[in-house]
């Protein structure tokens, strides 16, 4: 059962980072003008990104100041779900399971 729920939260945290990724190369397409914020599902994948990102980033960006006009939230943010999926996790999973802690 231990192990089912780290797939399980070792698969969201990366559909996490990916949807990250997704909305910081939006903002870059939005932000060098390559794409139009007309297109629609262009617009659609950047409504639903944001809506999934926001309420982590906010309370990020209200702690960490962007640096030379840079947004480093998201960075720290990915950063930080990085570790716990790839470090964290499998350590609690040792320790739940009662093998040995190195």
């Amino acid at each position: 059962m231990i192990y089912i729920l780290y797939q399980l939260l070792h698969a969201v945290i990366g559909l996490y980072l990916v949807v990250l990724v997704v909305h910081v190369v939006i903002s870059w397409l939005y932000a060098f003008d390559v794409i139009s914020r007309r297109n629609e599902f262009v617009s659609a994948v950047w409504r639903f990104t944001t809506a999934l990102t926001e309420p982590v980033l906010r309370p990020l960006r209200r702690i960490i100041p962007p640096i030379a006009g840079v947004d480093l939230s998201v960075l720290i943010l990915m950063l930080a779900l990085i570790l716990i999926r790839d470090s964290v996790l499998p350590w609690l999973v040792l320790v739940l399971r009662g093998g040995p802690v190195l």
